[in-house]
């Protein structure tokens, strides 16, 4: 019996729908080659439905999308819609209420693409960062006082409680173990200054580690340090694991250090239920229609999602025909350009599958 996925697809905003088409090309060429179906099904979730009918995400929506084994995201952020909006309201309410706690985050640097670290190349730059992906100041704890006036108060708080940080913690160490690179997993915190929050983590890392994953080793950094190896020494990473405010900065960094937002990709893991994922750049309205977007990121997502979906032959051949592909055709990137149109860069990985 022929395999097959319930793929929901949320376009979004801006180039987005652009990135998704070509994303869903190569995804249908691997599954035509490796023998499986997928069947998409889109939602309108953006911005222009928001600004349409005043409507951010229905209610229904999540009970919705629990009924996919997947969904695959283009963009969320409109111009004429407010910073924060959209986000807080498809983007963090999604991961929420689908408990999607774990951001994954590779960073790759791809043969052919340009970085901007002094002698580093896709042998130097190759790790994972996992992030927590529904606590810490994210979840909205905190508030104001005496708003406006000179006293004014702002708070908000670092949460985590000892289950979530076990479950992202247990996540890491056999991810670390499955990758079986350098089997090295490094927390990265703050230990000196946010005591009370990285105490537990820090404790929970050495405990889990020691009692249940003796054959990885364990490193830990200081959030500042791990910045500054992430542009010195990249090379010595494997995987990292680390808390939803400090994996959201990190990741933008290690994004550029691979090429770029038009490169790097992520997916938002439930590992029991359901997952999104989605090119890390924004929706870019300024270049939208004009079929001049990076879809790599896209591609390189739905690779993603087909490992997670236990489809690793064909997500290895995703990997390979981008990486066939930056190597040999999209000479411009290293110069920072692509050469080519979004739609013929879609065509040349979906061959290369």
């Amino acid at each position: 019996m022929e395999r097959t996925y319930n793929i929901a697809t949320i376009p979004g905003d801006g180039t987005g729908p652009e990135v998704v088409r070509e994303g869903r090309k190569v995804l249908e060429a691997a599954a035509a080659k490796y023998g499986f179906r997928l069947n998409f099904e889109e939602f309108d979730f953006g911005g222009e439905r928001y600004l349409r009918t005043g409507e951010v995400l229905p209610d229904s929506a999540p009970e919705e999308l629990r009924k996919f084994d997947s969904i695959y995201l283009g963009a969320i952020g409109h111009p004429d819609v407010k910073p924060g909006i959209l986000e807080k309201g498809i983007l963090l309410r999604l991961r929420f209420e689908l408990d999607q706690y774990i951001n994954l985050r590779p960073v790759k640097l791809y043969p052919g693409v340009a970085t901007p670290l002094k002698d580093k190349g896709p042998e130097h730059i190759d790790y994972v960062v996992v992030r927590e992906n529904t606590g810490d100041v994210y979840t909205g704890s905190g508030g104001v006082n005496m708003k406006g006036s000179p006293h004014e108060v702002a708070m908000q708080i670092m949460v985590y409680n000892r289950t979530q940080v076990d479950r992202c913690l247990r996540y890491a160490f056999e991810y670390t173990r499955k990758r079986n690179k350098r089997k090295t997993l490094a927390l990265c915190g703050k230990t000196n200054v946010l005591t009370y929050v990285f105490d537990l983590w820090e404790r929970a890392f050495h405990e889990m580690g020691q009692a249940e994953y003796p054959d990885i080793k364990r490193e830990y950094y200081h959030v500042d340090a791990t910045c500054m190896w992430m542009v010195k020494n990249p090379e010595w990473f494997d995987v990292i694991v680390t808390t939803n405010m400090f994996g959201d900065i990190i990741t933008d960094l290690g994004a550029i250090t691979q090429g770029g937002m038009g490169i790097a990709a992520g997916g938002n893991i439930n590992p029991h239920g359901v997952s999104m994922f989605e090119p890390i750049g924004g929706s870019a309205p300024k270049y939208t229609g004009m079929n001049i977007i990076n879809p790599l990121a896209a591609i390189a997502c739905g690779g993603m999602m087909l490992e997670h979906l236990g489809e690793t032959e064909a997500a290895t051949a995703v990997e390979n025909a981008i990486m066939d592909v930056t190597a040999h055709r999209l000479k411009d990137l290293a110069a920072g350009k692509m050469g080519y149109s979004t739609s013929e860069v879609g065509d040349l990985v979906a061959e290369r599958v």
